[in-house]
């Protein structure tokens, strides 16, 4: 499939992912939802990929949403609608292997298809978090129910209700724990590409055993978590320890973040 509103590239275990409308400030259509269906099938496939980084094109936006200029296409039997996050989250077309977010500028409502599932999130220090739903009489549901499970109640409801009225900071995201590091806007992609290097560098059974066990158990209580999680290593590390030499293993420089 040849992709027209993202990039695609491969190299060396990282597939980097573009959300290439910047003229839009990259807003999704209905063919940007077909296309990450397919890539997403792609990565799921494709061993030689190990990691995502999930970014985007142009300095003003990561995403602001839906592309309201396009409107959407629903189907005559209200039954067989899709909610377009089906297309675009990784972890609903069962992608186990690590996705990054490298965001900037807007990232507005809908832009929470991708941010809710992926495993972290790099800002750059421009960002400024919105949802507009409500300020034009839509209810907003998808997106702070899927944000609710990563930062606190009071932050997505205000987040939600508060609308066009307020942004959130780069600065705010970063202590809530939305995002997990602020770095300048021209440093961005190059730093998350490093650190998806990083990953990519350790042995993919390991890693993504890892991703799978902490994504499937995520909507269980504590006890039934533990009890299902005890299936992963045993199957996993028999795999992953293979692929590291012990007597032979080097520790590496590491960094204090």
């Amino acid at each position: 499939m040849t992709y027209t509103t993202v990039l695609f590239d491969v190299a060396d275990h990282v597939a980097t992912v573009t959300l290439n409308r910047p003229d839009a400030l990259n807003a999704f259509t209905l063919e940007m939802v077909e296309e990450f269906a397919d890539l997403w099938g792609r990565v799921r496939a494709d061993d030689d990929i190990r990691v995502v980084v999930l970014r985007a094109a142009g300095d003003r936006a990561f995403c602001t949403g839906i592309d309201v200029s396009e409107g959407w296409r629903f189907p005559a039997n209200i039954w067989t609608e899709e909610d377009p996050g089906l297309g675009l989250s990784p972890r609903a077309n069962r992608v186990w292997k690590p996705v990054v977010a490298a965001v900037h500028g807007m990232v507005a409502g809908g832009a929470f298809y991708w941010l809710n599932d992926v495993d972290f999130i790099v800002s750059a220090d421009d960002a400024t978090f919105f949802d507009p739903h409500v300020s034009y009489g839509l209810t907003s549901a998808l997106e702070p129910i899927g944000l609710a499970r990563r930062v606190p109640l009071g932050e997505v409801m205000r987040w939600a209700l508060l609308g066009l009225d307020e942004r959130m900071s780069a600065r705010r995201a970063y202590e809530i724990g939305l995002v997990t590091e602020l770095v300048p806007y021209a440093g961005l992609h190059a730093h998350v590409d490093a650190l998806a290097r990083r990953i990519a560098a350790k042995p993919p059974a390991a890693v993504q055993g890892t991703v799978k066990a902490v994504w499937e158990t995520l909507g269980m209580d504590r006890a039934a978590a533990q009890a299902v999680a005890w299936n992963y290593p045993m199957r996993g590390n028999p795999i992953g320890t293979a692929q590291v030499s012990r007597e032979s293993f080097a520790k590496p420089s590491w960094t204090l973040r």
